[in-house]
């Protein structure tokens, strides 16, 4: 069901941007814009994940950097059947996590310090399980894809802008066309919108998915049910000015990073918290389990050795 509903609004955002082409400049206007698109998921494609890695100043680890981090991306990779994944650090205070990567031989899994720092190990193993559900469903590149042609969306309507800003459109209205003009506004308007709430309906899509197959791999949906609850209240808390600053990629995250960005359900990037929570209990009760009061507590503070994530003393260094 979820994978139809996928195929479906991808088919709705092309359909709305070939129509837009067409809208342009008829039948030259949609190849134009076809061919646009297809240029622009090529270099997301290859590209995507250097990029957003980039971003956040993610430091690539391994089993000596971070061996606690290493050694349970490891055993998930595993478990799950697929190649094991680079793993990244991000030096920052809000807890969050997200997967990156065009397919599961060239995927990447990034967590931050606040992450580290504030989740107990199972809380971490959920998290880390609910990202390799991602690379396994291949979301990173629908969602690229996704993003990629909302963005083409987006360059045409402002194509549209520049062109009737400069009397691309004064025949129409002198041969009475004005409706053509009313109509052409409304697009520079409804287009984007429409395009950003299919994006995000894709997004909450997956997020549910890869809920359920993340606790299948961990084995225990508890463990991340209450590590969602825990970055949910965090990330209100703790901003994160990168991710701020770059608004289009939070639905990369496993919970939003955004300060106010779960306000309005409608234009949300992540599904309902209480919904997701809600779901992966209804889960652990068909498996016969009970809430885990461990994966409740609050991991330990790090110690000057730190802690089960590093390998030496925790410092500012390594992390930025």
């Amino acid at each position: 069901m979820s994978t139809a509903k996928t195929a479906v609004l991808l088919a709705a955002l092309t359909a709305l941007f070939m129509a837009l082409g067409a809208l342009l400049g008829g039948q030259g206007g949609m190849i134009i814009a076809l061919l646009m698109a297809l240029g622009m998921n090529l270099f997301a494609y290859w590209n995507s994940d250097k990029m957003v890695l980039g971003m956040y100043g993610a430091v690539q680890v391994d089993r000596h950097a971070a061996p606690g981090l290493y050694a349970i991306v490891e055993r998930l990779t595993a478990r799950a059947g697929l190649p094991m994944p680079k793993v990244f650090i991000i030096d920052s205070e809000q807890p969050n996590a997200f997967a990156t990567g065009r397919d599961p031989e060239h995927a990447s899994v990034a967590a931050t310090t606040g992450l580290l720092d504030r989740l107990s190990p199972e809380e971490v193993e959920g998290v880390m399980a609910h990202e390799l559900a991602h690379v396994r469903h291949r979301d990173t590149l629908i969602m690229t894809v996704t993003a990629s042609i909302a963005g083409a969306i987006g360059m045409l309507v402002n194509m549209f802008a520049f062109s009737s800003l400069f009397g691309g459109h004064r025949d129409d209205e002198e041969g009475g066309g004005g409706l053509g003009m009313v109509g052409g506004l409304a697009m520079m308007v409804l287009a984007p919108m429409a395009a950003g709430l299919v994006q995000m309906a894709i997004s909450r899509t997956r997020e549910y998915a890869a809920d359920a197959e993340g606790a299948r791999i961990c084995g225990n949906p508890l463990w991340l049910a209450s590590a969602l609850e825990r970055l949910e209240q965090a990330a209100h808390a703790i901003p994160n000015p990168t991710a701020e600053r770059n608004a289009a990629t939070a639905h990369l995250f496993i919970v939003n990073p955004l300060h106010g960005g779960g306000m309005d359900n409608l234009f949300s990037t992540h599904p309902s918290m209480d919904n997701r929570v809600a779901a992966l209990r209804a889960m652990a009760a068909e498996m016969g389990m009970t809430w885990n009061v461990r994966a409740q507590q609050p991991a330990a503070p790090s110690s000057p050795a730190g802690g089960p994530w590093g390998g030496g003393a925790r410092r500012k260094g390594p992390w930025g």
